[in-house]
């Protein structure tokens, strides 16, 4: 290798990294590219080629090193060392002039106190970890103590520098807020819609949830991030003597900080800076939910020192929630997963902090009554912690004669059975198992692992039971034969076979198992477990009454209740007896042990992509490890099969380029049992 071929290649890499850089910002940050994805693309391929020939001369700010492999089986912890405290909050101007009172008593000054005035931004707290100015680990800030290691995705945010520009300590802490533009949320929004996916509700839970994506990383939502820094926890430079000044250090570093920062004299000034942040959100291009001052000199922040889970010198000063006046037009009564029926306001759509609301919950009939909400009434809403959407109050002044107060139905809107409600709850509650409201999360309860364990009924195969009538009841499952099942789309006859012989293997359970697949309310497999060690037999639990069951501990009022409620119901005794004719049994005390699986994947690598028919890949990784095999989330050349569904993305084209074979569901069946 000359040395004209190596200097050829650094010089290269060097301007290949410059600009494929600022290519991602101006497309990620600035929404103004200048070259075609296509473009962008080959001139990252052709740096990834040079570095692998020259791994030697690869610069810590390439951007090749943004994109790494997840964690195959969750995040790592990262502990602490100095926890990230939680702010007090003030809701209003006296509640800030009462923290000026009291750190000027704590300093025993009479004189101001300056505060340094950030706007708060609404996202997700991370702390990175720099050594010798290379970013090496990024945190959430979890409880503050501790926290998940999500260094693999932060590294895909360009905003995050993966250099310190300048000296620094061999280890510094940077902490600061991940945002997602709006820009860049309803740019996002706008593809998930047209792919047919749901849209995200609100910036803050998009940045959250990208930080703690395992499989299948949205990578362009993650470069869509921003991260803005305001704090350092380890690493402070010696001259930096306050919160200004450490803020300017921020920038120097190549940090983004609190857009609009500036230092208050006073608290009045503090006071007024907050009253033009609120003023000016809805024009900013990002999310703030109030302002944060704190104490400006870092002498004064040490004396004021922390409490447990605050610090003394700074304080959280949010904005008053967003409200406006609309008219209810509807109340709809929605039967939840249990049964619970929940009472919703149809409103007159309104715009309420940057969100059309069209529906409010109102909870239960205490609530209801206690507002006085009646259909037709004009109402103040907002946005409950700038999300939830709540009505606040009525606007009684506005009422029209002859409304009339709501109550809840006697009998379940989807099914006509009676409703319950127990002495110490709020919640009305449908107890009918037959309930089509309730049947498709029943039947998932039913399969799942804490009840009879039924490997290969999921999600999309419910639906589709359900909806083709094959399903309308619980007991219906277990009558099921290879040819009903068959004739669902795309459902092969060895898939049909598979699913039959898993649900003739789930008929031998235990007692425990069979109490909690009924999903009675509140009794989860805790709960069944303690009634299956109390009663004899089923007809001893079908029997029981208030008395006996509350004097069994671990049982109280309201389990009860729900035990008594359910067997009292004469559809559900039906459907208890269909299921044990179909063939449920158990033997006392034994807790049946699923036969180990022929280990005919042993050694086998797979990675999963796309959509599955009726199983979700959390149960296709969990039926190729049961086999011997070994599920990783990225592709690579270690990679043996590639199991693909709908949708199959970026992997299915990699797969291509490295020669990997793909297979698809059938054909993964077929290798696990040949």
């Amino acid at each position: 290798m000359s040395k004209t071929n190596r200097r050829q290649a650094q010089k290269k890499i060097r301007d290949l990294t410059k600009e494929l850089n600022r290519h991602a910002r101006l497309y990620y940050l600035e929404d103004s590219p200048e070259i075609s994805d296509a473009e962008y693309d080959r001139l990252f391929r052709e740096l990834l080629a040079i570095e692998s020939r020259f791994p030697d001369l690869c610069l810590n700010d390439s951007p090749t090193l943004r994109v790494g492999a997840s964690p195959e089986n969750g995040f790592d912890t990262v502990r602490r060392q100095i926890p990230m405290l939680s702010l007090d909050n003030a809701k209003n101007a006296d509640e800030m002039r009462s923290f000026d009172e009291r750190i000027r008593r704590n300093l025993d000054r009479d004189s101001s106190i300056t505060l340094m005035g950030e706007p708060k931004l609404d996202g997700a707290g991370v702390e990175l970890i720099y050594v010798e100015g290379s970013f090496e680990i990024g945190s959430t800030r979890g409880d503050g103590r501790v926290g998940e290691n999500v260094t693999s995705n932060l590294r895909n945010i360009l905003s995050i520098p993966l250099v310190l520009d300048g000296p620094a300590s061999s280890r510094v802490a940077v902490r600061g807020e991940v945002i997602l533009p709006l820009r860049a949320f309803n740019r996002l929004n706008s593809i998930r819609e047209e792919k047919g996916q749901d849209a995200f509700v609100n910036p803050r839970n998009a940045a959250a949830g990208a930080l703690r994506m395992l499989n299948d990383v949205d990578r362009d939502r993650l470069r869509s991030l921003e991260f803005h820094a305001y704090g350092l926890a380890e690493g402070l430079p010696e001259q930096i003597i306050d919160q200004q000044g450490l803020l300017e250090q921020l920038n120097v570093w190549g940090f983004k900080t609190s857009p609009g920062y500036a230092l208050c004299k006073n608290v009045e000034d503090a006071i007024q800076y907050h009253k033009a942040r609120e003023k000016e959100r809805g024009e900013l291009g990002y999310e703030i939910d109030g302002s944060v001052f704190k104490v400006n000199e870092f002498r004064l922040q040490r004396d004021l020192g922390e409490l447990s889970r605050m610090p003394r010198w700074a304080i959280a000063f949010k904005f008053q929630p967003q409200q406006e006046t609309t008219i209810i037009e509807d109340i709809f009564v929605s039967v939840g997963r249990t049964g619970a029926l929940t009472p919703v306001a149809r409103l007159r759509p309104v715009f309420v902090g940057g969100v059309t609301i069209s529906n409010a919950s109102l909870h239960n009939q205490d609530e209801i009554d206690r507002k006085d909400v009646r259909i037709g009434d004009t109402v103040v809403v907002q946005r409950a912690g700038d999300v939830i959407p709540q009505i606040v109050s009525v606007v009684k002044a506005k009422r029209e004669k002859g409304t009339t107060r709501y109550k809840l139905p006697t009998s379940c809107p989807s099914c006509g059975s009676d409703v319950v409600r127990s002495d110490e709850e709020a919640v009305v509650r449908c107890v009918n198992i037959e309930c089509s409201a309730q049947l498709r999360n029943n039947i998932l309860h039913l399969a799942g692992r804490a009840a009879l364990d039924i490997e290969g009924l999921g999600e999309k195969l419910v639906d589709q039971l359900i909806s083709k009538g094959l399903v309308t009841k619980l007991s219906d499952v277990f009558v099921l034969d290879v040819d009903a099942l068959e004739s669902l789309p795309r459902m092969g006859r060895k898939s049909a076979g598979n699913l039959f012989a898993s649900l003739s293997r789930s008929k031998k359970t235990t007692f425990a198992r069979f109490i909690s697949s009924l999903g009675i309310s509140d009794v989860g497999e805790g709960v069944a477990q303690i009634l299956a060690n109390k009663f004899e037999d089923l007809s001893l639990l079908i029997d029981a009454d208030l008395d006996s069951l509350t004097q069994i501990d671990g049982i109280g009022q309201t389990i009860a209740e729900s035990v008594r409620n359910f067997f009292r119901n004469p559809r559900n005794l039906k459907e208890v007896e269909k299921l044990r004719e179909l063939g449920i049994r158990w033997e006392e005390g034994v807790e049946t042990q699923k036969s180990p699986k022929k280990q005919t994947l042993k050694g086998q690598i797979f990675v999963l992509t796309g959509s599955f028919d009726g199983i979700s890949r959390g149960e296709l990784k969990v039926f190729i490890e049961e086999r011997g095999g070994k599920v990783t989330s990225s592709v690579s050349k270690k990679t043996d099969f590639l199991v693909a569904g709908d949708s199959p993305g970026q992997k299915l084209k990699k797969s291509e380029e490295l020669g990997i074979k793909v297979v698809g569901q059938e054909d993964l069946l077929l290798l696990a049992d040949p």
